[in-house]
């Protein structure tokens, strides 16, 4: 893509795909949040000059309609507020159980066996298996009563004892956070809300991203010897986070297309051209 002109005005909007019902005896709701969630965008370039304007009609063009992709990022957000000092982090695991029993009261998270051993106050996890489903889901860690299996969250459990089965991981599709490690010894700097992130798809930089983030929460930073990470996100996980894939600070984008099969632009006169189109992240 074109990098200048800048666009002179941009709509970025998250979409959800959530189902509602509502009862017409009692008028209570219900909503079930499905995997659908995407980003969307309706941009506009400023008047511009025909030998400018080629650049912006080639592009356009090259896309062919809807079925080649480019990488694309918030217009009015390229340049994040965090001061970390490299350009990506490293995607951790932390915590990696697949079949543990698990017992839930008040905040506290009890696990039969050593699970916690590596997380850090402040990470992410993602329970599976649990009978009372409210109890699963991504809980935060604020405090670890033993180091090895006893966690207390921010999360309200349902009182539930030692749960066979059960999974407790970060990194996972539906993880509304994200346990990293800085991708150099003593690299430091915060990572700030409003902050995106861009997950790849792969241990590198360079190839297609696979998801653009935002984090909703300051990051949650361990000292330099460490350089870990936790940090909050929007949306959810679409699919599991491999081990030491790169998570994109500087500069991130994501990887979108046209909406529109159609192309169009405006000319007048004297020649200056206005060109506006809308993309959509692929999924």
């Amino acid at each position: 893509m074109p990098t200048s002109p800048n666009f002179v005005r941009s709509n970025f909007t998250l979409v959800r795909t959530v189902g509602t019902t509502v009862s017409p005896f009692t008028g209570k709701t219900k909503t079930q949040e499905f995997d659908g969630v995407y980003w969307t965008a309706e941009v506009s370039l400023p008047p511009m000059r025909r030998s400018q304007a080629v650049e912006w009609q080639s592009f356009l063009l090259e896309l062919n309609a809807t079925v080649n992709h480019f990488k694309f990022a918030d217009p009015d957000a390229l340049t994040n507020s965090g001061t970390y000092t490299t350009a990506h982090l490293i995607s951790e695991h932390r915590v990696n159980n697949t079949s543990v029993a698990l017992t839930f009261s008040g905040s506290t998270l009890t696990a039969a066996a050593s699970t916690f051993a590596n997380a850090i106050v402040g990470d992410f996890i993602v329970v599976t298996g649990a009978v009372n489903e409210e109890n699963n889901g991504t809980h935060k860690i604020v405090s670890k009563s033993n180091a090895n299996t006893i966690v207390v969250t921010d999360s309200a459990f349902t009182s539930e004892s030692n749960t066979a089965s059960c999974k407790v991981r970060t990194n996972v599709k539906g993880a509304t956070g994200l346990s990293l490690k800085a991708s150099s010894t003593g690299a430091t700097g915060t990572i700030k809300k409003g902050d995106y992130l861009s997950i790849q798809s792969a241990a590198n930089s360079t190839g297609s991203p696979a998801q653009l983030v935002m984090a909703t929460q300051d990051a949650t930073f361990t000292d330099a010897s460490t350089d870990q990470y936790s940090v909050a996100i929007q949306p959810k996980l679409r699919s599991d986070l491999a081990a030491n894939h790169y998570v994109v600070f500087t500069n991130p984008k994501g990887t979108f297309r046209l909406i529109s099969n159609e192309v169009s632009w405006s000319a007048d006169r004297i020649s200056n051209y206005g060109i506006s189109f809308s993309c959509i992240e692929v999924i």
